[in-house]
């Protein structure tokens, strides 16, 4: 009963909180099909100002902190990442007309991580003055990348398998050899078999593209630089004038923004199979529990913070809306972004700010955090 009391107090504050408030609100003007619109080039502005300042933060904290208490929280991250993946190939995949790849690419949305989210969850924290580890935002990259690597290897293995299947398939299929005038255009299974060894020896998945892909990317770029100012440089001074007390009200307004996507997003699920909402729904909940499983491990056996274990689960539950759904899009290029993209910003989003945050804050509450 405790815990149910906790998150329904959680819930009502999430409700009023500016957070979920300007989320919400930018999905009821959208419906009501308001003409607002908020330009591109601000929202890149704001998200690189969110994600330097959680970078930053991160930085500081590293550079006066002892590292060997990052080391479980961030092998945890990688753990999850890479898991999450999975449960998608095997969960999704699965169900009726859903393609494997396109299951594989959620899967890889849903284990890279948000950074609107997290931000949100960092703030929520803060309003409940629940005490965390100020490097924990860092643990961002520790799960996002190893994320959307797994899946574009795991989506391009499957797809050159498939290939490999439909040449053999086709060799063994009787050829008249009058549909061949020359003897040497006649094929032959040893010649296809080769052919097709060849084939996929040059589509093998090479990993450090993807990396640096992930990398170059803008949520990630502004995270990273902010991470390393903060450890290598002094920039205390503006970070308390400028970046931290923006952070807020910058985060409303890209709420905002998101609301109204997710609105528009809807339409695109109505395109793929209705079996993605409902992994939409589930599915951070699910991710949100290994982590959190996997927090407490390192909070009984580390001292991690149960604030941390909070931030874990939350970037766990949440999914990349900036730089995943371009880094997919150029790794698997045969899937469907109406799929991966509709799920994770039309329901997955507002299901873990709105529902994840609150739930595992007040999971960590009722376990006495």
């Amino acid at each position: 009963m405790d815990f149910v009391s906790l998150f329904v107090k959680d819930f009502i504050a999430q409700l009023q909180s500016p957070t979920l408030a300007f989320l919400i609100g930018g999905m009821i003007i959208a419906a009501l099909g308001s003409e607002l619109v908020i330009p591109e080039s601000i929202c890149t502005i704001i998200v690189f100002m969110l994600l330097t300042k959680i970078g930053l933060t991160g930085g500081i904290a590293i550079r006066n902190s002892n590292l060997t208490e990052m080391v479980l929280p961030m092998i945890f991250a990688v753990i999850t990442g890479i898991t999450i993946v999975f449960i998608s190939r095997y969960t999704l995949a699965k169900l009726p007309k859903v393609k494997v790849v396109d299951a594989i690419a959620t899967g890889g949305l849903f284990g890279a991580v948000s950074g609107s989210t997290m931000a949100a969850g960092l703030t929520v924290l803060e309003e409940q003055k629940m005490a965390y580890e100020a490097w924990a935002g860092a643990l961002y990259p520790f799960m996002d990348i190893p994320a959307l690597v797994t899946a574009i290897v795991i989506a391009n293995i499957y797809l050159n398998n498939k290939k490999r299947k439909e040449a053999a398939y086709s060799t063994e299929q009787p050829v008249a050899a009058g549909d061949y005038p020359d003897q040497k255009d006649y094929p032959s299974t040893r010649q296809e078999y080769l052919s097709q060894q060849q084939d996929a020896g040059d589509n093998k998945v090479k990993i450090w593209p993807i990396i640096e892909e992930s990398l170059r990317g803008p949520a990630l770029s502004a995270m990273l630089l902010g991470l390393a100012l903060g450890l290598f440089t002094q920039p205390e001074s503006v970070y308390k004038g400028f970046y931290d007390p923006a952070f807020r009200g910058l985060l409303s307004i890209l709420m905002l923004v998101m609301g109204m996507e997710a609105w528009s997003r809807i339409g695109e699920l109505r395109k793929v199979a209705q079996w993605y909402v409902v992994y939409s729904v589930v599915a951070p909940f699910v991710h949100g529990l290994i982590a959190f499983g996997l927090g407490m491990i390192a909070h009984y056996t580390m001292n991690f913070s149960m604030g941390g274990v909070v931030i874990l689960a939350v970037i766990a539950s949440s999914s990349s809306d900036i730089s995943g759904p371009p880094t997919l899009r150029a790794g698997i290029p045969s899937a469907n972004p109406s799929a991966y993209i509709g799920a994770s910003t039309a329901v997955g989003t507002p299901v873990a700010i709105g529902l994840c945050i609150p739930f595992f804050l007040g999971l960590a509450q009722a376990l006495g955090g």
